[in-house]
């Protein structure tokens, strides 16, 4: 039984802002020291309800946070960028489930520190239609190969999300926003029990596992903060410019729409 868990730090307990989230702020060690234990602590959940292999992916920033002495001798490390599938890299049709810990909210949404994928150049995504944030893209992307995700850690609205996408998930709030930048915690140490809880109770759960999927053709749909990004991203070969600020890229492939959409994201933050 093999797992795939992608860590990202926004969702992570004890975390409300940019202190927090890059090398050099001053509570960021012991943000990363928490992003390693809560993966951990999924990590432990796992092995508890049946895993026999674990794949762990650094899906924050420069994807080079989490302390790998820390970690659970049985889970292989992904660090580093770029990557091709990025958060989601080690992800393949040979897992048979999916976890997101520390994650957040999309853009323009509810919770600590809200934005999908990148705050200064996006608005708003649409994959098919469906206004999806990093929980929905890559939920996506793991649907592609139809693996199901089967737990999302983070704050109040991030896990209110992932249940309103997935319909067999698990969740474990580790807090609850009371603004954009403050949060209600629960102490780290219970923050820590309760993943490692949710993660085994989603794997007693296989009967119940569901993947997300989305038909092809797949269509990104971006809208940036501005026209100007938009006639950045409108330079990809294939992509259609809709309006003022909003560019669409359409593939028969997820992971071909993905890539298209990380190449427009890329182009419009030049």
């Amino acid at each position: 039984m093999k797992v795939f868990i992608s860590v990202d730090i926004e969702g992570v307990c004890g975390v409300v802002n940019s202190d927090s989230t890059g090398p050099g702020g001053k509570t960021y060690d012991e943000a990363r020291h928490q992003m390693t234990e809560e993966a951990n602590a999924a990590v432990e959940g796992a092995i508890a309800g049946g895993a026999t292999r674990i794949v762990v992916n650094d899906s924050h920033g420069g994807m080079n946070n989490l302390l790998l002495k820390q970690f659970h001798p049985l889970a292989e490390v992904i660090l580093g960028t770029p990557k091709p599938l990025m958060m989601m890299q080690g992800l393949n049709e040979d897992c048979d489930a999916c976890m997101f810990v520390g994650y957040h909210s999309r853009m323009h949404a509810r919770g600590i520190l809200s934005h999908t994928i990148s705050g200064g150049v996006v608005s708003n995504v649409w994959v098919n239609g469906v206004l999806c944030g990093e929980i929905g893209i890559n939920a996506g992307l793991a649907g592609h190969f139809g693996v199901p995700v089967i737990l999302t850690t983070g704050d109040k609205d991030a896990v209110e999300e992932a249940l309103a996408l997935l319909p067999s998930v698990e969740v474990a709030a580790v807090k609850e926003a009371v603004t954009r930048y403050s949060a209600k915690h629960l102490h780290p140490k219970t923050a820590l029990d309760l993943i490692r809880t949710q993660a085994e109770r989603a794997m007693q759960k296989r009967s119940a596992w569901q993947p997300l999927v989305f038909r092809p053709p797949i269509t990104m749909r971006i809208e940036f903060l501005n026209a100007g990004m938009a006639d950045a991203a409108a330079f990809l070969p294939g992509a259609l410019r809709v309006d003022g600020s909003v560019v669409e890229y359409t593939a028969d492939d997820y992971i071909i729409a993905f890539q298209g959409l990380r190449a427009m994201i890329t182009l419009a933050g030049k």
